[in-house]
């Protein structure tokens, strides 16, 4: 499977610009040959507590342009929006799968708004995991601080063989971001893919890092600290041996807690 990975300078709150460069970025995405092209946490704006800028129906442009990319170059596209309310709730900060064909895969709500960056005033979270399958693969997404909690990854460890996270993950913690990253993969025993951005928007400065880490830790490849489209080829069935020839995710046991806690 050969993965590409958009870390770009997002104009901030400029829905247009942002799409025009992703539809630069797929091109040569396809170009390389890509089966799958990756997209960061809200993409189309950047990571804005302005819901009023940031939201969207799920037949809005980002979601539409995605499905669009799919189907014009042949590829599955992940990437970042934010989904606006429903039911009187507040709007969420999500990340949608769809296939080479157009159809959507899944839509996965961020578990964990970043309280210190007020995240949690402004949009509601999601409760659960949603894997999905790309072309027999078992995935997964996951958007930004949920990369802080190792314990939804081993909720679905068992169901995935590659872990994506879609991030705005500011520069003033990015080693936090190269030490959970290949954490992640050593953990689960699987490909993670780490897709950030650059740049400066919302008052933060963003250095990138997104890379691709192996089943046993190893960087595939790093997109460094420019914007860049970062491709790489991985092998799914390396979950499979490496969980066979160290088979500690078997070793697992749950509900540790002493009882009455």
């Amino acid at each position: 499977m050969r993965i590409a990975a958009l870390q770009p300078d997002i104009v901030w709150h400029d829905r247009a610009a942002n799409h025009e460069k992703a539809r630069q970025f797929a091109g040569q995405a396809a170009a390389k040959g890509a089966d799958l092209f990756i997209l960061p946490e809200m993409f189309p704006t950047g990571f804005s507590m302005d819901t009023e800028v940031t939201s969207e129906s799920l037949d809005g442009p980002t979601p539409s342009l995605y499905r669009s990319l799919a189907v014009q170059h042949g590829m599955v596209v992940v990437g970042g929006f934010v989904l606006e309310e429903d039911k009187g709730g507040r709007p969420r900060n999500v990340a949608l799968a769809v296939d080479r064909e157009g159809r959507d895969l899944a839509l996965y709500v961020k578990v964990h708004g970043i309280a210190l960056l007020e995240e949690d005033r402004y949009y509601d979270q999601g409760n659960l995991p949603v894997p999905f399958q790309i072309e027999g693969v078992g995935a997964v997404c996951f958007v930004c601080y949920d990369l802080r909690f190792p314990e939804l990854f081993r909720t679905v460890a068992d169901h995935v063989g590659l872990v994506m996270v879609i991030a705005s993950w500011p520069a003033a913690r990015q080693t936090h971001w190269d030490i959970l990253l290949p954490a992640r993969a050593v953990e689960n025993q699987c490909f993670v893919v780490g897709v950030n951005r650059v740049g400066h928007g919302g008052g933060h400065d963003f250095t990138g890092g997104s890379a691709v880490i192996d089943p046993l830790g190893r960087t595939v490849a790093h997109g460094g600290r420019d914007e860049c489209l970062l491709v790489a080829d991985i092998d799914p069935a390396r979950v499979d041996e490496v969980r066979k020839s160290m088979p500690f995710l078997k070793d697992r046991k749950a509900h540790l807690l002493p009882p009455g806690l």
